[in-house]
């Protein structure tokens, strides 16, 4: 009986929405819109339903609208042509205002240019292709977002899980391609590149798929991005699980254009996505939308009875807001007058120059964009002629079903929750912690590494050569079992940063023929064949060098940089006449001597300024007394407790000089024994000295741009052969220095320590690394494990087995020149010292200058005193006042007034300063 009741309703639902959508009562004006849908599509059939239910909800909330839009549905079939077809019959036949759909984005494209001539918006909920402009087509509306949203989330999800590369499968159609250039730029700026793009054309069959799958499985790269139609991925997905792309190891991305369906897929479909990350949009969840979507299920199932179910998708709730958008902007630009304008156009022309022009098209798209509410989907504003979607929910497969690992939004970057964070961020920042758990392909929960040597495939080709130097590499072939074997200081490191890599890494040694003497043309060479994909990786002693890295990539370097000279070393242990002046530097002694005679002069002049008698007399003892002080302080000659405080700080900084001195003599006569010949380049260059170089090697050049005539630079095979030259001399026809790369240089004077040291680096360079291809996503990892193996005892057990122990050696190691005490050294003594004795005597003058100026003016006042009364006891009184024993004779002479005065004066000045 339940079925009958259904057949019934599903008979008579046709025919009433016929009669309420041709119905046209009293003074209701009718808004025709034509709705191009592929029904045969899930997307369509879901939108269908949407779109339904959107009319009786619009209009039952707005009952006393005069207005009211009419829907004419077509069925694209899936085809371009039908599509187009089916527009032009809506605009020629029922004077569409405006036309929703079509549901692909290549069908848009035709269709859009369709409402370009008749001035019709074209509004799609589900065409993304950015292709599709509001610049070249001013009356198209996207009720949706495009495509190239989404790359920023990808290239983030790309970034957390640290993949270098990234292999795209698209579909060969408009919205296939249309976001490739968008996902390249986006996943460049995370430092990840493309070594591979997968196209799959729709019309692939099964065996294509399966053919496409395999070339995929014998690549390195891991990691996929897949953009596809849900029909094509579906079949696709299913053939990667058969083939056994969805296993362990492997690293899956999905789009939005399958992921929003992801609940509506087939369980076989689903279950061959298990452990498969997808991105979709965000909708915010309400009341209103779990209302809706049990209304809209029961409408589903009604309206499609054989069809298995499906779930409501964004796709469904876009096309219900669009409706409410067309139907808003509908009422608000009226019917009433709205025309439609014929073409002049010639009897026989075309029928798309026949296409007549709506007059209230420029009308009804503005009142599209302005109209702003939230709907459904959440805020739906279609004000830049595209929904502006910043947020997006990543998602993992797992078995028949989905969990939610994480959000993505523009302000934020990746993030385990929805929240309004305020941190500063950038959009592509987060980590692994910042996600939930993610059960990977094979059920694993170890993140995959993106890059993987396929099982099938060759080893890792290593190339090597022999060196110019045995002890860093030597390669042997084996004449029993064709093996190539490879030994030396740069295999060792590349075979312990090998084995402490995450994952397993097989490779074989490659030899590459050189003519074994390590010259810069040879290894040029031999960088450049990882350019040639000849081999994956080259190893050896190999200078990073700039014009190297324009056609490989290098790891970081694992010994030490720079160029430096070996020069020999002479004992100069007690045979300079003038040692004992070197503990010094020349300032220093020029500092000391002016400060020792300054010092003297303030102790002198303070002495002098308060009247001591022993600092009197002529110019030839007041110097030696001024040297006496200097160096001596002696309490009977020294009375003033100013001058005692300045010879005390000039006593403390002779102590330290005096102990400073002793102490770097004592080790220039016993400790430095030995000294460089030369410890600059410029000592060379200024000398016309002869320097040796190893022959071939590019120090050369270097060499040529410091100055050094080419007649000077002598080339040499061997270390023997730099032993034999450096023992001659300069001037016997040999070199006054060799000039070479700082591990060249240590294996040098492992072999040659005594007589020689090294001087410098005189010269910045990279060091020794190995070569990659370019984008090679092995560099950050063997770098890394580099970057382990030198900063522990390995690398000093390596050098110890192919260099030796360089401690032994005590020449070895960068000599800085001489050690001698520079003014710098005691600026802080000498500053101490000069402030002392300048404020002293500064303090001594303002004493002096202060106590004379006081007795002249107590003497001009008793003098002033017995000429302004004339009495008696004035008389009396300026005798009492005048302490220095002057009688009443004196006083009544005008001409001995006056010696009298300068002998009093004098007297008190003397007893005042003592």
């Amino acid at each position: 009986m339940d079925i009958l009741h259904r057949v019934i309703l599903l008979l008579l639902l046709p025919i009433s929405f016929a009669i309420a959508q041709n119905a046209s009562t009293e003074g209701v004006q009718e808004f025709h819109v034509g709705v191009i849908l592929d029904l045969g599509s899930m997307v369509g059939k879901i939108a269908r339903t949407s779109i339904s239910l959107a009319m009786e909800d619009f209009y039952d909330v707005h009952q006393n609208y005069s207005t009211k839009i009419v829907l004419h549905i077509r069925d694209s079939m899936s085809d371009d042509v039908q599509a187009a077809s089916e527009a032009i019959n809506l605009l020629e036949n029922y004077n569409v205002d405006a036309i929703i759909g079509p549901q692909k984005s290549s069908q848009a494209i035709f269709i859009s240019k369709l409402g370009n001539i008749t001035h019709v918006p074209v509004i799609s909920f589900t065409a993304t292709n950015p292709s599709l402009s509001s610049r070249i087509l001013p009356y198209f509306v996207r009720a949706t977002t495009n495509d190239s949203a989404q790359v920023n989330c990808i290239a983030s999800i790309v970034k957390t899980y640290g993949w270098r590369e990234v292999v795209p499968i698209y579909e060969d159609t408009d919205y296939g391609r249309g976001i490739i250039p968008y996902l390249v730029d986006a996943l460049h700026e995370v430092d990840a590149r493309i070594p591979y793009r997968s196209v799959i054309p729709l019309s692939a069959t099964s065996e294509e798929i399966t053919l496409e799958l395999y070339k995929l499985m014998t690549m390195e790269t891991k990691v996929f991005v897949v953009h596809m139609s849900v029909t094509l991925a579906s079949i696709f997905f299913i053939k990667a699980k058969e083939v056994g792309m969805m296993n362990k190891g492997h690293a899956w991305i999905m789009t939005d254009g399958v992921t929003n369906l992801i609940d509506s897929l087939d369980p076989s479909v689903l279950e061959s996505l298990s452990g498969a990350l997808g991105v979709e949009f965000y909708v915010p969840k309400s009341r209103e939308l779990d209302d809706f979507t049990m209304r809209w299920n029961r409408r589903f199932q009604i309206e499609n009875p054989t069809d298995p179910p499906l779930r409501l998708s964004i796709f469904g709730l876009w096309g219900y807001d669009t409706i409410w958008a067309v139907a808003q902007a509908a009422a608000e630009v009226g019917h009433a007058n709205n025309t439609f304008q014929k073409p002049g156009v010639e009897r026989n022309s075309t029928s798309l120059e026949t296409l007549e022009t709506s007059s209230d098209g420029p009308k009804l798209l503005q009142a599209i964009l302005k109209n702003k509410f939230r709907g459904l989907s959440g805020n739906f504003n279609l004000s830049n002629r595209q929904l502006q979607i910043l947020r997006f929910r990543i998602i993992n497969v797992v078995g028949n079903g989905w969990r939610e690992i994480g959000f993505w939004t523009a302000e934020n970057g990746i993030s385990r929750q929805l929240n309004k964070s305020t941190r500063p961020t950038t959009t592509h920042l987060g980590s692994v912690h910042d996600l939930n758990p993610v059960i990977w392909p094979g059920e694993s929960i170890e993140v995959p590494r993106g890059y993987q040597i396929p099982v099938s495939g060759k080893k890792l080709q290593v190339g090597v050569c022999t060196s110019g130097y045995p002890e860093f590499v030597k390669v042997e072939k084996d004449h029993f079992t064709g093996e190539t074997k490879a030994i030396g200081l740069s295999v060792d490191v590349f075979e312990e940063a090998v084995k402490r890599l995450p994952y397993a890494l097989p490779y074989e040694y490659v030899q590459f023929n050189t003519k074994n003497d390590g010259s810069t043309e040879d290894y040029n060479d031999f960088v450049y064949q990882v350019y040639l994909k000849i081999y994956d990786i080259v190893i050896g002693d190999i200078t990073i060098r700039y014009n190297r890295t324009l056609y490989a990539d290098f790891t970081l370097p694992y010994t030490e940089s720079g160029i430096a000279m070996v020069v020999p070393v002479r004992d100069s242990r007690n045979k300079n006449t003038w040692i004992f002046l070197k503990p010094l530097a020349p300032g220093m002694w020029f500092g000391s001597i002016v400060f020792f005679i300054y010092t003297g002069v303030v102790v002198l002049l303070l002495e002098f300024l308060g009247n001591n008698e022993n600092v009197r007399g002529p110019i030839p003892r007041q110097l030696g007394i001024m040297i006496f002080f200097s160096i001596f302080e002696e309490k009977e000659l020294v009375q003033r407790f100013l001058s005692r405080i300045v010879l005390i700080i000039w006593l403390v900084f002779l102590m330290v000089l005096t102990s400073s001195y002793t102490a770097n003599l004592t080790s220039m006569l016993t400790v430095q024994q030995l000294q460089p010949t030369v410890t600059d380049v410029q000592e060379l260059l200024k000398g016309g000295e002869n320097v040796g170089y190893h022959r071939g090697s590019y120090v050369k050049g270097l060499l040529e741009e410091l100055g050094f005539d080419r007649s000077k630079i002598k080339p040499y095979d061997s270390p023997d052969d730099f032993h034999n030259a450096l023992s001659r001399g300069s001037n016997n026809g040999g070199i006054a220095a060799l000039v070479h790369e700082v591990p060249y240089i240590k294996l040098f004077l492992a072999n040659h320590c005594k007589g020689y040291t090294m001087v410098g680096p005189i010269y910045k360079a990279a060091g020794f690394g190995y070569a990659l291809s370019k984008g090679s996503p092995l560099l950050g990892d063997i770098s890394k494990a580099i970057l382990n193996v030198t900063g522990g005892d390995t690398m000093i057990q390596i050098q110890k087995t192919w260099i030796g122990d360089q401690n032994n050696c005590q020449n070895v190691g960068p000599v800085t020149g001489s050690g001698r005490l520079t003014f710098a050294n005691f600026r802080g003594l000498f500053i101490l010292t000069g402030v002392a004795s300048t404020s002293s005597l500064l303090i001594a003058l303002v004493i002096f200058f202060y106590k004379k100026k006081k007795s002249t003016e107590n003497t001009l006042d008793h003098l002033n005193r017995p000429e302004d009364s004339g009495t008696g006891d004035e008389s009396s009184e300026y005798q009492e006042g005048n302490q220095g024993g002057r009688t009443e004779e004196n006083a009544q002479l005008p001409g001995r007034v006056e010696n009298g005065l300068e002998e009093q004066t004098s007297l008190e000045l003397v007893s005042d300063t003592e």
